[in-house]
């Protein structure tokens, strides 16, 4: 009996290390009404001087056109090693995508930004079309975008 509580206690203690090591953060992007087919985004991570942290998410599912996703493609290298297993459909006009993604505590309240870069085929391509900071406090709060983003927003 001690031994399963001994494993029991050790386990939570293993489960609460973890989680308080890394965030589950949702993030809600909502496209605005356009023309033409759905629209490239790539959600990704900068620190607080603009410098690429990391992909969180592509929308698009044809590589040849990442490179219209201007900042993001040119700080991840457009590697295929770094989104493979991140990416996913576009997203026609006036849709909503909400993607999850595990974020080190650490990056939470240190200056790291939520960003997203946006291309339609045959269209206007958005770099930084929105962004938000990567706060506690600012979970909940959405942003306005300044292309094809109507809104930006997390949860924590």
């Amino acid at each position: 009996m001690n031994k399963s509580l001994l494993t029991a206690g050790l386990l939570l203690a293993m489960c609460l290390f973890h989680n308080a090591q890394a965030a589950d953060v949702s993030i809600t992007t909502s496209l605005n009404t356009f023309r033409g087919d759905g629209a490239y985004l790539a959600i990704y991570l900068t620190d607080a001087s603009g410098k690429y942290n990391r992909t969180l998410w592509v929308a698009g599912s044809k590589s040849k056109y990442y490179k219209h996703l201007l900042d993001w493609s040119r700080g991840g290298g457009n590697k295929a090693a770094e989104y493979d297993g991140v990416t996913g459909a576009s997203v026609l006009s006036g849709d909503s995508l909400t993607v999850h993604a595990v974020i080190d505590d650490a990056l939470i309240d240190a200056g790291y930004l939520i960003r997203v870069d946006s291309a339609v085929e045959d269209q206007r391509e958005h770099r930084i079309d929105a962004e938000i900071a990567l706060t506690r406090q600012g979970a909940g709060n959405s942003v306005q975008g300044r292309g094809y983003v109507k809104t930006l927003s997390y949860s924590l």
